[in-house]
């Protein structure tokens, strides 16, 4: 009987960890080399903790709409910040449980420490007991990304914050300036402006989320602007005028300056490519320090996988897992390539953005006659009912052949509606397909159907 397929993984977060199990699964001696808490970045310092507190602030918004729903509370409604903190981290301790009760089912061994490789078949692990060696057959880089720092901001100052000191703040600032309108600037801006924080967001782009549709990224400024959130867009800060315990003021090109008790840069990330042993080894990095692979996630060292972040491809969660199960058919003889031409792209905001595919100026750029089916929510009675029906969703098809090739949505739970177009795209179904599918009613879902209609002006409830 031949011998298990020996893989060590370094890094237990979505890549990582989805990756061990799975490489289980098949029968390989599986080895984790973790150095902080598992779950990765998503689990401890991004995805999950800001779901909960946008969870927390959701609850918060209801009870004060009460009166719009027929009923009343006594007294003032006020957040219990420490509470919702504690809350975030009960989540997130509760699914790092849950990952160790995996590896221990599927007999995935944990190495807790700094991993470093010294060879193609070995990893160094520095732990608390010592300096430990692990040997493999194959190894996967699964060690993420943080968020970038930019070098004329100092983040030893009390009052600049990451994405991550961001979420171990101990009371509510008054006032936020934030760097940056993509999706972590524009999420916590969700969470702290219903917390009562005065929200102001600087952005060089023409345009907020500037990967989102245009339109749509325009009608979500407003909904910011109905909630007192302030948005600069062609805007830079042209450095920092003053750190203080208490507040910092940032200079803006042109000379204006803005003062706020704290700044939050999220300008994006970078990988965690340092002393890990990549030198050592040869293996090849782009001018930005991500891993540099092939299709099957292999790096330029045979036997030595990259996935998520830290190969620079999509950074987000779901697309890490996905690459670990890759990464594992391969390093256990399969042949398998990534196809990333299908991945939703979810911002947890208020109300929620989701979107896949091409919009309707990207499918024209690619040379598509893009045909376009839209429904406003304020349409649909479910979501009249549950009081959130701001938003619209929107069907990208191509006129040749009615195939859907994207969509982009606002609204309640969109970033679990935009699963059915990544169907879609991913068969190859066109837009007569969704609207010839019975959706149920009353759901927010059914608004893909009329917008599957509206592609061809076909739908009743879409007003003329």
């Amino acid at each position: 009987m031949a011998e298990a397929t020996r893989i060590v993984i370094i890094g237990g977060g979505p890549g990582g960890y989805v990756a061990a199990i799975r490489a289980a699964q098949r029968g390989a001696e599986v080895t984790v080399v973790e150095k902080d808490l598992l779950g990765g970045t998503c689990l401890n310092r991004g995805c999950i903790p800001t779901k909960a507190l946008l969870g927390s602030v959701e609850a918060l918004h209801k009870a004060r709409s009460g009166a719009d729903f027929g009923f009343g509370i006594e007294g003032e409604i006020v957040p219990d910040f420490a509470r919702m903190m504690e809350r975030k981290n009960e989540i997130s301790k509760m699914l790092r449980d849950g990952i160790h009760g995996l590896f221990k089912k599927n007999k995935v061994k944990l190495v807790e420490g700094t991993g470093r490789i010294t060879s193609p078949t070995t990893v160094d692990v520095d732990t608390a007991e010592g300096l430990v060696t692990v040997e493999a057959d194959k190894v996967i880089i699964a060690t993420g990304s943080e968020p970038a720092r930019l070098p004329f901001f100092d983040f030893d100052q009390p009052t600049v914050l990451t994405s991550t000191s961001a979420l171990q703040l101990e009371k509510i600032p008054e006032t936020l300036l934030i760097i940056g309108a993509g999706v972590i600037g524009c999420e916590f801006a969700s969470v702290f402006s219903e917390l009562g924080t005065k929200i102001t967001i600087v952005e060089m782009m023409p345009q907020m989320l500037p990967l989102e549709d245009k339109r749509l990224a325009k009608q979500f400024q407003g909904i910011f602007k109905k909630k007192g959130i302030e948005v600069l867009l062609k805007t830079k800060v042209d450095g920092i005028a003053e750190y203080a315990e208490d507040h910092i003021t940032a200079n803006l090109e042109g000379g204006p300056q803005i003062t706020a008790e704290k700044m939050l840069v999220s300008i994006g990330r970078q990988p965690n490519t340092q002393d890990i042993g990549l030198e050592t080894v040869g293996v090849e990095t782009d001018s930005r320090g991500y891993i540099v692979v092939n299709d099957k996630l292999e790096t330029n060292v045979p036997g030595v996988y990259a996935i998520g972040d830290v190969n620079g491809g999509i950074l987000l969660a779901h697309v890490a897992s996905y690459e670990g199960l890759v990464a594992v058919e391969n390093c256990l003889g399969g042949n398998q390539e990534r196809d990333l031409k299908v991945v939703p792209s979810c911002v947890y905001t208020l109300p929620e953005i989701a979107s896949i595919g091409l919009n309707e100026d990207q499918a024209r750029d690619e040379g598509y006659h893009p045909i376009t089916g839209t429904f406003r929510l304020g349409a649909a009675g479910k979501a009249l009912a549950i009081g959130e029906a701001q938003g619209y969703i929107q069907i990208v098809a191509d006129e040749a052949t009615d195939k859907v090739i994207g969509a982009n949505m606002m609204g309640p739970h969109v970033t679990d509606l935009i699963h059915e177009i990544a169907v879609a795209i991913k068969n190859g179904l066109t837009v007569k397909q969704i609207g010839d599918t019975i959706h149920a009613h009353p759901t927010i879902g059914e608004a893909l159907m009329e917008a599957a209609h509206d592609v061809h002006g076909e739908s009743v409830h879409v007003a003329s």
